[in-house]
């Protein structure tokens, strides 16, 4: 089969999965899409998947289906599955994917690591993709605002089949971009995201959060824990969408960090989408969030560099104590994960 055209399979329906398939479908792209939500599957087979928000309006016909009730085998895969979900859907991709396949990660976090082990690191696609969206309900999915899409093969090379996809992907993003340097776009992201995971312990926005003037340094010191445990496995983080992991090194000013913070202020003051998936997934969805599996690396991987991650791991912690209902959201528990940074 040509890796280059033929269906393509979307697995995880949700805010990443059901922006980037619609968009496809919407080009002329043959898409099925696979999801665990039952009500969702049932809702897109009756009456379409609908993209809705200040981005753009439409509904697509869509082919829809659970895990169990997937059949055929698909050369062109985007796994876009919450990351504790990855190693189940990586199992169960297996059997639906050609021998020639490849199986891009639309997902936040390092879960190229868990795929490569589980599918190959050569049927394994890096992607860092920073666009807001939200699952609002059954069929329904919000496109909040445009963000970084960017792909790369995990072992640095430029294929021909990282060519192909980039020009996939530039249908719904035309601004998508190829790397040499994956690694450094996701270790960037696990900086940032550490930042948005942390304004999800209150109900503020993200914006309001990273402009409070009494949390501004915890958020410098929250972004620095990953981008140092980076720089000593050898990755040299990229920068997006207003964020400069340069400017949160250790030993860059404060006056660098400050900017840049700034500069993600007014990159989510212009989203409509307000508050992170982390946030909804805690306040609106009542369920477990991807906290523990995005940052637990973080943390590990900083033991083994002898790097110390204080505060990614209390921030593991609050997020624990929110999901379990021993602490409320709130500004009360930002200020607890202020109290952990350095002295």
């Amino acid at each position: 089969m040509d890796v280059e055209r033929g269906p393509i399979l979307v697995w995880g329906a949700g805010a990443i999965g059901g922006t980037i398939g619609a968009h496809l479908v919407r080009s002329g792209e043959d898409v099925t899409f696979v999801d665990r939500d039952r009500d969702h599957v049932a809702a897109m087979q009756r009456k379409g998947l609908g993209i809705t928000g200040p981005m753009v309006e439409f509904t697509v016909a869509a082919k829809a289906v659970t895990p169990d009730q997937l059949q055929g085998r698909f050369a062109r895969v985007f796994l876009c599955v919450k990351a504790q979900d990855t190693a189940d859907a990586s199992r169960a991709l297996l059997p639906h994917i050609t021998e020639d396949g490849y199986v891009v990660s639309a997902q936040n976090g390092l879960n190229e690591l868990t795929m490569a082990k589980i599918l190959g690191e050569a049927r394994t696609v890096g992607c860092f993709v920073n666009f807001g969206a939200d699952y609002m309900e059954p069929g329904v999915i919000h496109y909040a605002g445009r963000g970084s899409v960017v792909i790369g093969e995990i072992d640095g090379r430029e294929t021909e089949r990282l060519l192909a996809l980039h020009q996939l992907l530039c249908k719904f993003e035309d601004r998508a971009m190829l790397t040499r340097n994956i690694w450094g776009y996701l270790w960037g992201k696990l900086a940032y995201g550490a930042m948005l995971i942390a304004t999800a312990l209150t109900n503020a926005s993200i914006a309001d959060c990273l402009a409070s003037e009494r949390h501004r340094r915890l958020f410098i010191a929250l972004a620095r824990e990953p981008l140092t445990v980076a720089a000593a496995r050898k990755v040299v983080a990229e920068a997006f969408d207003g964020f400069d992991p340069t400017a949160f090194r250790p030993g860059m000013s404060e006056a660098a960090a400050l900017s840049s913070l700034d500069q993600l202020v007014a990159f989510n003051r212009r989203s409509a989408k307000t508050h992170s998936g982390i946030w909804r997934d805690l306040a609106v969805r009542k369920r477990r969030t991807e906290t523990e599996v995005q940052l637990r690396p973080v943390v590990e991987l900083g033991g083994h560099h002898g790097v110390p991650t204080p505060l990614t791991a209390r921030l593991i912690e609050l997020i624990r104590d929110i999901e379990t209902g021993r602490r409320a959201q709130g500004w009360e528990a930002l200020d607890i994960l202020g109290e952990a940074v350095p002295a």
